[in-house]
């Protein structure tokens, strides 16, 4: 069984900074990454960033430059560094492990979420 636990959510006020970490725990052989996505109240949910297996890396066009995601391949731990927060950064960030193999099929797992909140 697959789980993802996060962490390092919590409130901070605009241009502060806050470290989100993502551990992953389970029989994992292979999969392909690792990432962030986050939901807004009354919003889809949308990528934030990701990172590959073969440490390719995407970021939303609105996080560019402000945050920054690594991971521990040791651990199965991805981190999503903010800084330079936003109020429209403020929503419930969820951790993504996606092309897990299992067998000949591929699955994604989702954390539970974390929640980001930035006061103006």
């Amino acid at each position: 069984q697959v789980q993802l636990v996060e962490s390092g959510g919590g409130l901070v006020q605009a241009g502060g900074s806050l470290r989100l970490s993502c551990a992953a725990s389970g029989i994992i052989f292979s999969f392909k990454g690792m990432g962030w996505y986050r939901q807004a109240p009354g919003k889809l949910r949308e990528l934030v960033a990701r990172i590959t297996s073969g440490d390719r890396i995407n970021y939303a066009d609105s996080v560019k430059g402000r945050f920054t995601i690594s991971r521990d391949n040791a651990k199965n731990t991805v981190y999503l560094q903010m800084n330079s927060l936003k109020p429209e950064d403020t929503a419930v960030y969820y951790c993504n492990l996606f092309g897990v193999v299992v067998g000949i099929v591929e699955h994604d797992y989702w954390g539970q979420g974390t929640q980001v909140t930035v006061s103006s």
